[in-house]
C-alpha cells in the first residue's frame, strides 16, 4: 500500500491508519474537533487559564462539558494540568508544544473566519 491520507506514518515510525475507527490517532481527532475541543484549544492559545477562567472564556460551556473535554485533552497530551495544594486546589490549564502544534491551524481557521465573516447589520 501506498502511503497517503489514509496511513500515516509518527514520529516513532509507528504507522496509523487514521479512518479505521480503532485508530488512535483518529481518536485525539475526534477530541480536538468535537464541539467543545477546539474552543478549549484556541482559549488556550495565548494564555494558561484556570477552571473558572476558562469557563467564562467559552460562553455556553457547562462545568461538566469543559471538565470531560480537558480530562481527554490532557489524555490526549494536548494540554497540560497543574494543580496547587490550596484550599480549595487552584487547577491551571495550558497546552504543551502538541496542543501548540495542533492549535495553529485551529487559530489560523479561526482568525480567517473571523477576518472574512461579514459585519452584521444591526437589526
Amino acid at each position: 500500500m501506498v502511503e497517503g491520507s489514509q496511513l500515516m506514518q509518527g514520529e516513532s515510525g509507528q504507522r496509523y491508519e487514521v479512518f479505521h475507527t480503532d485508530c488512535p490517532a483518529r481518536q485525539v481527532v475526534d477530541h480536538v474537533t468535537s464541539r467543545w475541543g477546539v474552543w478549549v484549544l484556541i482559549s488556550l492559545r495565548n494564555n494558561d487559564l484556570r477552571f473558572h477562567e476558562l469557563r467564562e472564556s467559552i460562553q455556553g460551556i457547562s462545568e461538566k462539558m469543559l471538565a470531560q473535554t480537558l480530562r481527554a485533552l490532557v489524555e490526549d497530551g494536548l494540554v497540560w494540568r497543574k494543580v496547587e495544594p490550596t484550599s480549595p486546589p487552584q487547577v491551571t490549564y495550558g497546552l504543551t508544544d502538541f496542543g501548540q502544534d495542533v492549535g495553529e491551524p485551529l487559530t489560523a481557521l479561526f482568525d480567517r473566519i473571523t477576518q472574512r465573516l461579514p459585519g452584521r447589520s444591526a437589526g
